[in-house]
């Protein structure tokens, strides 16, 4: 069975909108606003990247990443891993044709029928929408969560407001960094 990674930069108050940039949020680009650059508070993301062995995204994530990732030094495991894409709509004539093999899924279903498959962790970038639903549903294994500093108020949070039985994490990695940047791995307990 392989273990299902969720990754994302998130805000003290569980926003993870467009940390990098991406329009149509207010506070767009809070990553690189006010908060120091020290590259030890990413050595998460490189080694992500060296242990994953397959990228699953939704639709948006997966459409805005797949426009600038592919032609970029930073994310060239990536492109070499198989790519999975949750989604209802897309098809396949919309899937970028230089970012390697990608697959659609077309359920929840779909996604742990990936999971039960041979190979290595399975790593969710972005992805708010299918991030709360993979939750929801118990499909996460994994949690690697870059916390920044600032209360972001509005936006897309990680977690869903869902009436749910209390769901229990083990701390199994954490640092703090000079620039305020927490890193907190959690495993989920079943």
């Amino acid at each position: 069975m392989r273990t299902l990674i969720s990754t994302a930069f998130i805000s003290l108050d569980g926003v993870v909108e467009a940390p990098g940039g991406e329009p149509g949020y207010r506070n767009s680009g809070w990553t690189f606003k006010g908060i120091d650059f020290l590259p030890e508070a990413f050595e998460i993301k490189g080694r992500e990247q060296e242990e994953a062995t397959a990228l699953l995204m939704g639709r948006v994530s997966y459409e805005a990443f797949s426009a600038v990732w592919p032609d970029m030094a930073d994310f060239a495991g990536y492109k070499a891993m198989p790519k999975y894409v949750a989604s209802s709509t897309l098809t396949e004539s919309e899937l970028a044709t230089n970012w390697g093999e990608t697959h659609i899924l077309r359920s929840l279903d779909d996604v742990a029928a990936l999971k039960e498959t041979e190979g290595g962790p399975v790593i969710v970038h972005g992805s708010a929408t299918l991030n709360r639903a993979l939750s929801d549903a118990g499909l996460i294994d994994r949690y690697h969560l870059l916390v920044f500093p600032l209360l972001l108020g509005a936006g897309k949070r990680l977690f869903s407001a869902s009436d749910k039985d209390t769901q229990h994490l083990k701390l199994v990695e954490h640092e703090a960094y000079a620039n305020g940047i927490q890193k907190n791995v959690f495993d989920v307990v079943r």
